[in-house]
C-alpha cells in the first residue's frame, strides 16, 4: 500500500520536481526489479525475466532523463496487475507504441518502412523499436556506426555475410566513411528492395559517396563517375523515368545492375562484375546475345580524351566548335538581313 502512494505520488510531481521524481520513480520500480532473479513464465513455456539492470540503464540516453512510469505508463499500481501476453513477442508488441510518445517524428517514418508493412500483414516477427534499440540499454546508434549493420545482421545474416565481403562491408569496422545498411536503406522508413521507387533513386544513393571529392580524393577515386554515367544512354534514360511512378520495373541499368548490390566489388578484382573478363555476362542480362565486342561500345565511366576513345573525343570536339559556329552565324544572318531590311525602308 505504501509502495502503491509512493508510485502515485512519484507520477505526479510537477516539472520542476522532475529530476528527482524520476530517479525516486526508478528506485520504486528496483525495489523488486533490481531482483535478478524476477522472471514469469508464459502460457508458450518461454520465460521473462523482469530484473532491470540500474547501471545498464544508467549508461543508456535514458538513463538519468526518464523514469520507468515514462515508458511503462500501465503500471499505476504495486503490485501491477497480470497482463494477458502469451509469448514474449505479445509483450514486446504491446509495447511497442510507447516510443512515439517522445519520438513521434521518427515513428511516423517507421509507418512508411517495409518492416511496418510486414507488421500490417500481421507478420509479429517484424523488428519493432527495442528490436533495433533495444529497451534499457538504449544507446546512440552511432557509437559506433558498424553497430548498425550489426544490428541488422540480427534478421538479416545471409545478406550481411555477403555485404561483410564486398569492398563496403570489408571496411566496416575500420572507417564511418564505408556505406552502412542505413546509409541506403534509410533508418526509420527503411526501404526495401521491391520498392520500385527507391530502386530508381538508387544513383543518387551512390552519388552521395562518390560524388564527394574529400571523401573519393581520401581513396584516390574519380569524382567522374556519376557524371559519366548520367551522360550515356543508361543515365539518361534513368533520368528520364526518375519520377515515373506508373511502372513497376525498372527501364535501363542502374548502378546495382552493374556493380551488384551488397557484394560489390572493387572494380579490378576477381569477381568484380565489371571487370573486363566478366563484363560481356554482365551486359548479357539485359542485352540478350551481347558478344565479346558488345562491351567496347561502351563509355564505361571514362570521360573521352586523345588518350582515352580518340575517335569519339574527336568527334565531340568538331561538334562542340561547329554547333556554336552553326548558330553564330544563323544569328548574324539573321540580323544582317533585318538590317537590310531597315535600310531599304
Amino acid at each position: 500500500m505504501l509502495s502503491t502512494l509512493f508510485l502515485l505520488l512519484t507520477l505526479s510531481l510537477q516539472p520542476g520536481q522532475a529530476a528527482t521524481g524520476k530517479a525516486a520513480d526508478v528506485e520504486t520500480c528496483l525495489a523488486c526489479h533490481g531482483d535478478r532473479s524476477m522472471a514469469v513464465t508464459l502460457p508458450s513455456g518461454e520465460i521473462r525475466s523482469l530484473y532491470v539492470d540500474v547501471a545498464m540503464f544508467r549508461a543508456s540516453v535514458h538513463g538519468n532523463k526518464i523514469g520507468c512510469a515514462d515508458c511503462h505508463q500501465d503500471m499505476t499500481a504495486v503490485p501491477h496487475e497480470a497482463r494477458p501476453f502469451k509469448t514474449l513477442r505479445e509483450f514486446t508488441v504491446a509495447y511497442y507504441e510507447q516510443c512515439k510518445r517522445c519520438h513521434f517524428d521518427n515513428y511516423t517514418k517507421t509507418l512508411d518502412s517495409v518492416h511496418y508493412q510486414a507488421l500490417a500483414r500481421g507478420d509479429r516477427t517484424a523488428p519493432l523499436c527495442v528490436d533495433c534499440h533495444g529497451a534499457h540499454d538504449v544507446k546512440s546508434p552511432q557509437k559506433p556506426k558498424s553497430q548498425i549493420s550489426r544490428t541488422c545482421a540480427k534478421c538479416h545474416e545471409g545478406v550481411f555475410t555477403v555485404y561483410n565481403k564486398s569492398v563496403h562491408g570489408r571496411f566496416l569496422e575500420k572507417s564511418d566513411d564505408v556505406p552502412g545498411c542505413t546509409d541506403c536503406h534509410r533508418s526509420h522508413d527503411v526501404a526495401g528492395p521491391k520498392d520500385v521507387n527507391w530502386q530508381r533513386r538508387t544513383p543518387e544513393l551512390c552519388r552521395g559517396c562518390h560524388e564527394n571529392k574529400r571523401l573519393m580524393a581520401k581513396y584516390g577515386l574519380s569524382t567522374a563517375v556519376a557524371q559519366t554515367y548520367v551522360a550515356d544512354f543508361h543515365g539518361m534514360t534513368a533520368t528520364l523515368h526518375e519520377t515515373d511512378t506508373g511502372r513497376e520495373v525498372s527501364v535501363v541499368a542502374l548502378c546495382t545492375d552493374c556493380h551488384g548490390v551488397h557484394d560489390i566489388a572493387k572494380v579490378n578484382e576477381p569477381g568484380s562484375r565489371v571487370l573486363r573478363a566478366n563484363l560481356v555476362e554482365t551486359c548479357a542480362r539485359c542485352h540478350a546475345g551481347a558478344t565479346e565486342n558488345f562491351p567496347g561500345a561502351w563509355m564505361s565511366h571514362y570521360e573521352p580524351s586523345w588518350k582515352k576513345a580518340p575517335l569519339v573525343y574527336g568527334v565531340q570536339l568538331f561538334y562542340n566548335i561547329l554547333i556554336p559556329f552553326m548558330i553564330s552565324g544563323l544569328v548574324l544572318q539573321m540580323l544582317l538581313h533585318f538590317w537590310r531590311v531597315v535600310v531599304n525602308r
